[in-house]
């Protein structure tokens, strides 16, 4: 199954899509939709649908309580950076104000030079989960979206921590579609790519993964309660700008196309604010 939060008429609406088109449900958000205990859909199924083209995507939880990401997670990204392996993790978080629909553009930071694109797999919460066993965490996992953590690498670098190049406003898109986990399961082994104007600068396979979406949620929630519609960005493959020579970074008017199999794509224009 899958299910979009799209914009329409002032408000925004949970949809599942159903026959090549994408009925309303009534709920705000896919986040809404996951706090109500995710009810069954079936019952608005033959209700009137919105057509797939055109349609006008909202971020898929438009105000998730936790963005929790993961740097250096897929092994071949991490040998392009020149790092280890790592032996747990490496968290950072994201506010909800990062969060961007499928169609929309990128609001390139203010003051950077150095933006990069890194195409991610993203987990959605589907019921709260605290300090979680394995089969908890697995049981936790409402479904998959895709996601791309544009970030300001200049700002990135300027300390130790993160943050302040990871969370710029209006620049991380999610969507278009949650594909939920019953119908992928909770370790799927999904191609992911980013095609920057028209070039391939990202492809590989969720399988790389150093800590797959279920050890991230065991670990994530013996840290903090993650709750319905939390999302944790799982990391991002080789191939990034700054992982080039010459290093390349995007810039106004470039056209960022992240996808992943059996789930959708985003489709993202750089502008300036």
């Amino acid at each position: 199954m899958k299910l979009a939060t799209v914009r329409i008429e002032g408000r925004t609406s949970a949809a599942v899509e159903v026959n090549g088109a994408l009925a309303l449900l009534p709920f705000a958000d896919v986040g809404d939709w996951l706090r109500a205990g995710s009810p069954d859909v079936g019952q608005y199924a033959g209700g009137s649908g919105l057509p797939l083209d055109g349609a006008d995507f909202a971020p898929l939880v438009t105000a998730p309580g936790k963005i929790v990401c993961v740097g250096l997670n897929y092994r071949e990204h991490i040998l392009e950076m020149g790092r280890e392996l790592p032996l747990h993790p490496t968290l950072f978080a994201k506010f909800a104000d990062a969060l961007i629909g499928a169609n929309d553009p990128i609001v390139l930071p203010p003051g950077s030079e150095a933006v990069d694109w890194e195409a991610e797999l993203a987990v959605v919460i589907g019921h709260r989960v605290s300090r979680a066993t394995e089969e908890e965490a697995a049981a936790a996992i409402a479904g998959f979206t895709v996601a791309n953590d544009i970030s300001a690498r200049d700002f990135q670098r300027r300390t130790t921590e993160w943050l302040q190049g990871k969370t710029f406003d209006a620049t991380t898109p999610l969507g278009p579609y949650l594909l939920t986990a019953d119908e992928s399961g909770t370790a799927p082994a999904l191609e992911i790519s980013c095609v920057v104007d028209g070039v391939t600068k990202q492809k590989a396979d969720t399988a790389d993964l150093v800590f797959g979406p279920v050890e991230l949620v065991r670990y994530i929630s013996a840290v903090t309660t993650l709750n319905p519609g939390d999302v944790i960005l799982t990391g991002t493959p080789g191939g990034v700008g700054d992982g080039l020579d010459p290093k390349e970074f995007l810039a106004e008017g470039s056209v960022v196309t992240t996808s992943i199999s059996g789930i959708g794509e985003c489709r993202n224009v750089c502008i300036l604010r």
